[in-house]
């Protein structure tokens, strides 16, 4: 959905484009990625090099069944790229949703059941499902007004904040000063999510995860007005 050079304002961009979706989006990947590792068995949801890294210990110290349990987050957030990418191939047509606004508004009712879920049912269910879903957000959403996007992670935000600040400081780029600033807003909306979760996941347990309904039902809202209304006529994949 790469459509213009961001520094230039006045481009037409999409509402599953703009800023705001990208900054709520990152708090509750953020939001996500502390809630499982706090009540959820330990593991991470939102991206995948860490539970990587401990696939890589446990296969080197021969602890098979820690090395199979760390299959599975891994194979569903492989899967659920895959899934995306199918899906987000369709064009929309007049008054129908984006993919992008069918996504999102599929995570919802997914996220208030996990909440529902007694404490004693296996952490599994909960991180194959969020596994599952932060790897079709990841793919689905992509370019924030033009800037290349992860909603799930930050690893490539911190690497993008410190190249461009060095770009803008040296050779005075315009472009390269709006885009650390972009990604540097991404990682502190990122780090807001988790500390959220981190506090209400203290207090509420599995419930906690109920806590992202609101961001989400408003992003969703959002982008379904924007579908329906003045971004019914333009016809994109995704």
């Amino acid at each position: 959905m790469n459509r213009a050079n961001p520094v230039n304002k006045k481009e037409f961009y999409l509402e599953c484009e703009k800023h705001w979706v990208y900054w709520l989006l990152i708090a509750v990947g953020g939001y996500y990625g502390a809630y499982t590792y706090t009540v959820r068995g330990g593991i991470f949801c939102n991206a995948q090099t860490a539970n990587v890294v401990l696939l890589s210990m446990a296969l080197g110290t021969k602890r098979w069944l820690d090395a199979a349990y760390l299959l599975i987050p891994i194979s569903s957030y492989f899967l659920g790229t895959i899934i995306a990418e199918i899906l987000g191939r369709r064009e929309k047509a007049p008054g129908h949703l984006r993919w992008d606004t069918i996504l999102v508004g599929v995570e919802i009712p997914t996220v208030i059941i996990l909440g529902a879920l007694p404490a004693s049912a296996p952490d599994q269910i909960c991180q194959v499902t969020l596994n599952f879903l932060c790897a079709m957000v990841f793919n689905t959403f992509r370019s924030n007004q033009g800037v290349p996007m992860a909603t799930t992670f930050v690893t490539n935000h911190i690497r993008q904040s410190g190249r461009n600040i060095i770009i803008s400081a040296l050779d005075r780029d315009e472009g390269a000063s709006l885009r650390w600033k972009i990604h540097l807003s991404m990682i502190l909306m990122f780090l807001l999510g988790g500390i959220i979760a981190a506090i209400v996941s203290e207090y509420v347990g599995v419930r906690s995860i109920w806590g992202t309904v609101p961001i989400l039902l408003y992003v969703f809202i959002k982008l379904v007005i924007a579908d329906r209304t003045y971004e019914d006529d333009i016809a994109t994949k995704g």
